[in-house]
């Protein structure tokens, strides 16, 4: 549906939650990604950068989180069980392969991407990267592995679908983002972004 926002000729384009899904994931990849979150050391990497998103809220006063990505949502729950963040803040979840996180999120302070990016399907990871920058709306801390992960999909490929180096990656998130952090890890780098639309 389009919709005339009553200014001139702009309109806004308002898709249906199923359709605008099916722009950030493909059906038969969030049923494979549903097998793989029944593994219970699956969708948990978030916890090892938990001081990192700690260290970010603390220092820029962020009050708000979401969890883009959060397989089993132990980002949040080791913030709050390590009493990492200084003052309350609320939480919140978003992954489509996870039913009960799977609703469109809503645009939040800061956003967390820990080890998601590169799980997307190739041909949809512009859309979920314009979708992260339509949700940060100061604050973005993502993580990317380079290298191939351990696990494998049901129909044998590797778990990370996207495997490319940090300059591969980084022009394609400055394309939306002001960086402002930039480190590498072992298995790949993370960024603290500003989002300067």
């Amino acid at each position: 549906m389009v919709r005339n926002s009553g200014k001139g000729c702009a309109a806004v384009l308002i898709l249906p939650d199923d359709l605008r899904r099916s722009r950030l994931i493909s059906d038969d990849y969030r049923q494979q990604q549903e097998q793989l979150h029944e593994n219970p050391n699956y969708g948990v990497a978030s916890e090892a950068y938990a001081p990192l998103v700690a260290k970010a809220c603390n220092q820029y006063d962020i009050r708000e989180l979401l969890d883009y990505g959060c397989g089993k949502g132990r980002l949040a729950e080791t913030l709050m069980r390590n009493r990492m963040v200084d003052h309350p803040m609320r939480f919140q979840h978003y992954d489509p392969a996870v039913p009960k996180w799977a609703a469109d999120p809503e645009p939040c302070e800061m956003v967390a991407c820990i080890d998601v990016l590169e799980h997307i399907e190739p041909a949809l990871l512009d859309n979920v990267l314009d979708d992260l920058q339509r949700l940060t709306q100061a604050i973005g801390v993502f993580t990317v592995s380079t290298i191939p992960a351990k696990k494998t999909l049901a129909d044998g490929r590797n778990a990370h679908l996207i495997v490319q180096s940090e300059s591969w990656w980084l022009p394609k998130i400055m394309e939306r983002f002001d960086l402002h952090v930039f480190q590498k890890v072992p298995d790949g780098f993370f960024v603290l972004v500003m989002n300067g639309a």
